[in-house]
C-alpha cells in the first residue's frame, strides 16, 4: 500500500486528476508574470502617444487624458484574453481519465 503525494497531482471526487501541480503552478506564474508587464506596457504607451499627441496638436491635457483613461478598458481586455488562453491550456492539457472514458464508450 503506498500514500499517494498530495503534491503530484489535485483530485476531484471521482478520482480524477485534474491537474498537475506543477503545470499549475508554471500556467499561474506565466500569467501573472504576463499581467505584471503587459499593464504596464500598455499605460505607459498611451501616456507617452497622448504626450505627443497633445505636443504635436497643441491641445495639452486632452489626449494625454483620453488616452490614460481608453488604456484601462484594454488592459482589462487584454487580460482577459491571457487569462483565458491560460485557462483553455490547462483544461486541454490535463483530461487523461476523460480520454479513457471516451475511448472505452467508443469501443462499445
Amino acid at each position: 500500500m503506498t500514500a499517494s503525494n498530495p503534491q503530484e497531482n489535485r483530485q476531484n471526487a471521482n478520482n480524477q486528476s485534474i491537474i498537475p501541480r506543477d503545470t499549475f503552478n508554471i500556467t499561474l506564474a506565466a500569467v501573472v508574470g504576463q499581467v505584471g508587464c503587459i499593464t504596464p506596457v500598455i499605460l505607459l504607451g498611451a501616456l507617452f502617444a497622448g504626450l505627443w499627441l497633445d505636443q504635436y496638436l497643441e491641445s495639452k491635457p486632452f489626449f494625454t487624458v483620453l488616452f490614460i483613461v481608453g488604456s484601462g478598458p484594454i488592459s482589462v481586455y487584454v487580460l482577459y484574453r491571457i487569462v483565458k488562453s491560460a485557462t483553455s491550456q490547462l483544461k486541454t492539457t490535463n483530461h487523461p481519465a476523460k480520454k479513457t472514458s471516451e475511448e472505452e464508450a467508443n469501443r462499445e
